[in-house]
């Protein structure tokens, strides 16, 4: 019983030195990533298998150890474990190291892979040679920058993923989902691909768990014309990425709500959850950043519906005798799409939508209108007046390498471990549409029992102020909501619940909470009805 806490502060204490067993556990990490790191100098290692797994392993072995040593001998149950009382992860000094020398490590492997050792033609060098006998094991190619960072975010996964497990015991729903998000990254992400490569050369890379618009590349030309020519593998892999966008994510997300992939699927999901968990307090709440919140991300989803149609228009022909998708079949096909899904929000969920979401919705609806309007009147390398790839250049630098890598990993430090999910992400954007307008989704509060402790609001990593729902009793119905269900593990109270099920029959917890008479017998008489 020695080691048991005694103290009844929810703010936890600020925290202690580090245990003999945390420093081991630390030494241990940090030989491992200095083995990566005298990679990147070029030192000759005489076998670079045994020295990468003995790297990789040394470094999850560590974090495995450290966590262990943190809770092993405490109770299950969160407190706040001085989170604000840490360098670290109160925007602190280290915090700022930490933030800087992430934000250098993907400027160097987006836009200077040379100085990790690629070689276009030759033998590779530097860390990115380390790496060459695992990717030559697994697909029968040498390694890429793209394969090294694969390999350190599916490391990093797996071995925060224990730490996170182990600090949110008490709760299986963030097991089970902790488990799901280290399986698709290991899985689906990382080792069936290069199988995949290895058995079949023709068939482009493919990340199975990544749907557009994250994967905005996966309809141009060179990615089709592969998908068509592996043959049936790649015309299925084709099909299955058109009926995830149309089909499989909308009745999804009407289930489970965005949930099903941002926290239980979606890889930059999982490194947010885990290796970010550190950071998710610093997620900013103010009225300000919800706003610039909606305006940014939904301008991304304009971006990349314009960039996408833009590729697709490029490589399609107007034969009408040759081919049934035509460019003009193919733009009047995606404006008759745009308009039935703005004529459907618009007239059936207008209620749900605030007065700025509306004219967002109508100016973005105009400016979508207008610019496929713009083919009748450009060339055929011009439509959207600037020219197709010039578009994708400009999504691929500014969203897909800056802002979803550079700031969106580099800056968990700073602004919080969901700041792409939040501000940029197109796929969190469209899976929050339909969220907020038909899914069955929400979490419910029973505002009676709420203590105003403020954990819920705290530890949200997409700036919800959730105790303002608990202290009203609403349901929290918000569109950035990924139901990490943090907020439940850590109250204290039991006043949340994520929920899928059905409204009808139950009492109005804001109606008690405001002292209003509930007529529990007509409750009664409807069910019996059923």
């Amino acid at each position: 019983m020695k080691n048991a806490s005694r103290s009844m502060a929810l703010t936890g204490q600020p925290p202690k030195a580090l245990n003999t067993p945390q420093k081991l556990a630390t030494l241990l990490g940090m030989s491992g990533l200095g083995v990566l790191v005298l990679s990147l100098f070029n030192i000759e290692f005489p076998n670079k298998a045994f020295w990468l797994t003995l790297a990789l392993l040394a470094i999850v072995a560590g974090v495995v150890w450290f966590t262990i040593a943190q809770y092993g001998n405490t109770s299950k149950g969160i407190k706040n474990d001085g989170v604000w009382f840490k360098s670290i992860s109160s925007r602190g000094l280290w915090g700022w190291v930490a933030g800087i020398v992430l934000t250098g490590f993907y400027i160097v492997l987006y836009f200077y892979p040379e100085y990790l050792g690629l070689v276009k033609e030759g033998e590779n060098t530097g860390i990115i040679a380390l790496f060459d006998p695992l990717s030559k094991f697994l697909s029968g190619n040498p390694a890429s920058q793209w394969f090294v960072y694969g390999t350190l975010y599916t490391i990093a996964i797996l071995a925060f993923g224990i730490k996170f497990i182990w600090k949110y015991r008490h709760n299986n729903y963030e097991i089970i989902r902790t488990v799901s998000v280290m399986f698709f990254q290991t899985a689906f992400a990382f080792i069936i691909p290069e199988i995949m490569a290895r058995l079949n050369g023709d068939l482009p890379y493919y990340d199975l768990k990544n749907i557009w618009p994250l994967n905005y590349y996966n309809f141009e030309r060179y990615r089709v014309n592969g998908f068509i020519d592996a043959g049936d593998i790649g015309l299925a892999l084709l099909i299955f990425g058109v009926l995830s966008i149309f089909v499989i994510t909308p009745i999804l997300t009407y289930k489970f709500g965005k949930r099903w992939y941002c926290s239980w699927v979606c890889g930059c999901g999982g490194l947010a959850e885990t290796a970010g968990d550190s950071f998710r307090q610093l997620s900013d709440k103010s009225m300000i950043a919800w706003k610039i919140e909606r305006w940014v991300v939904h301008s991304v989803v304009v971006f990349v519906t314009v960039m996408t149609i833009a590729v697709v228009h490029s490589y399609l022909g107007n034969d009408t005798s040759k081919y049934w998708l035509t460019k003009t079949t193919f733009l009047i096909g995606s404006a008759v799409i745009l308009t039935a899904v703005f004529a459907w929000a618009m007239i059936y969920k207008r209620d749900q939508l605030q007065k700025d979401a509306k004219y967002g919705a109508i100016g973005y609806f105009v400016i979508l209108m207008a610019m496929i309007g713009f083919h009748f009147f450009s060339g055929d390398q011009n439509i959207f007046i600037f020219k197709t790839a010039t578009l994708r250049q400009w999504y691929g630098v500014l969203i897909g390498s800056i802002f979803s890598g550079v700031i969106g990993t580099g800056f968990y430090p700073i602004f919080g471990n969901r700041v792409w999910c939040r501000f940029g992400c197109p796929m969190a954007a469209i899976l929050g549409f339909q969220q907020r307008l038909f899914s069955k989704f929400r979490i419910t509060t029973n505002g009676g029992q709420c203590i105003s402790c403020g954990n819920c609001s705290t530890y949200c990593e997409m700036g919800i102020d959730v105790r303002a729902y608990a202290q009203k009793g609403e349901n929290i119905v918000r569109s950035s909501c990924v139901g990490c269900g943090i907020c439940s593990a850590v109250c204290p109270r039991g006043v949340l619940k994520l929920e899928n099920g059905p409204t009808q029959g139950r009492i109005e917890s804001r109606q008690v909470l405001l002292g209003n008479d509930v007529d529990l017998m007509e409750l009664v008489h409807n069910h019996n009805k059923k």
